[in-house]
């Protein structure tokens, strides 16, 4: 994890474009920066150590290479899930982590089953992220989350996730009327999964259909775009946030805030430096959706403006707009960008965020 966000300090740093977009904000951004680096992430990398030393125990040979690829290649979601530990008190920074880091190995695995375990049939993608639905709920009892597949023995890795999350969602004052909201999270990310998966052609079909069914609710976007904000785990982050913040009462406006302008934003930025990676495995890459690279810049000028304009309606609206900009400029910088050729581009979408 270290690696990649030294990696990512040191090309900013010597990328113009890029160092204007640190210091744009004044001081303050880049000071935020680097109390990210040296309170947060040092949290995040612990925890995630953690979780490899138990996924390196999985009995099955097929369920722990998926487990140690998710938590190896996708290291700095975990650390990105984190971000806003930065701004709680030492204890309760821990304890933020303490559930966004077994909460996102969860969303990161069962991506990873999905996507490359070879005996994963569509029928087992629902069951699969029960998962997920029962980690969010303290009160659900565990289930047989392989029922319809994948075989083999994951040694109780999923199951002690989802009681991990369920024990830190319990010490969290106030979290019982955002049950409903997050399970409408967990729900809509299942189905997106559940369609995302399918055979090309089809699944284009079903997640045009699905958004059909909620068009109403979010008239300005397109199918691809409500697709990437369900596929994101920010609108669960941002109101543990607030509750461990001691702001209950900006919960739910948090979650309305980053669904689903920032939660689109997270997830075509992170689909935009996978594009070769899943164009290998001919996965379904909701950046490449839009007719054009232009278009897709500016309609993520479009959602960063929504986002900004949300974020006033919450208490330190700074704290939200550095968490829109880190994001964007470290996925704008990840390693993968300069691997594919994407620099120019990178900088283009860059400039979506820097008003």
């Amino acid at each position: 994890m270290l690696e990649e966000i030294r990696w990512a300090v040191a090309r900013v740093l010597r990328s113009p474009a890029r160092l204007a977009f640190l210091l744009a904000d004044g001081p303050g951004f880049p000071y935020d920066i680097v109390r990210f680096l040296r309170r947060t992430v040092p949290k995040a990398e612990i925890a995630l150590e953690r979780i490899e030393a138990m996924a390196r125990r999985i009995p099955d040979e097929h369920l722990r290479a998926q487990a140690l690829a998710s938590t190896r290649a996708k290291a700095y979601h975990v650390a990105g899930g984190c971000v806003l530990a930065t701004f709680l008190p030492t204890e309760t920074a821990q304890q933020y982590v303490d559930i966004v880091a077994p909460l996102e190995t969860i969303y990161d695995y069962l991506d990873n089953l999905c996507d490359r375990h070879p005996d994963v049939d569509a029928a087992a993608y629902p069951v699969l992220h029960g998962a997920l639905a029962d980690a969010l709920n303290p009160d659900a009892p565990l289930r047989d989350y392989y029922a319809l597949g994948p075989r083999g023995d994951d040694g109780g890795y999923l199951a002690a996730h989802v009681l991990a999350t369920q024990a830190g969602l319990r010490r969290v004052p106030g979290y019982r009327p955002l049950l409903p909201t997050f399970a409408q999270a967990a729900a809509f990310y299942s189905d997106l999964q559940s369609f995302k998966h399918l055979q090309p052609g089809v699944r284009e079909a079903q997640c045009v259909a699905w958004f059909e069914r909620h068009r109403a609710e979010f008239p300005d976007l397109h199918w691809y775009e409500f697709a990437a904000a369900a596929g994101s785990q920010f609108q669960i982050y941002v109101p543990l946030y607030a509750l461990l913040a001691g702001r209950a009462a900006a919960a739910r406006p948090a979650y309305d805030a980053y669904f689903p302008a920032v939660a689109a934003l997270h997830v075509l930025l992170d689909a935009f430096i996978d594009q070769t990676e899943d164009c290998e495995h001919g996965e379904l890459n909701l950046a490449t959706c839009y007719p054009s690279f232009g278009d897709f810049c500016a309609r993520a000028r479009v959602l960063a403006r929504t986002a900004l304009a949300a974020f006033r309606t919450l208490p330190h609206p700074n704290r939200h707009r550095f968490l829109l900009r880190v994001m964007a400029l470290f996925y704008l910088t990840h390693p993968k960008v300069q691997s594919q050729g994407l620099d120019a581009a990178a900088l283009r979408l860059l400039d979506a965020f820097s008003d």
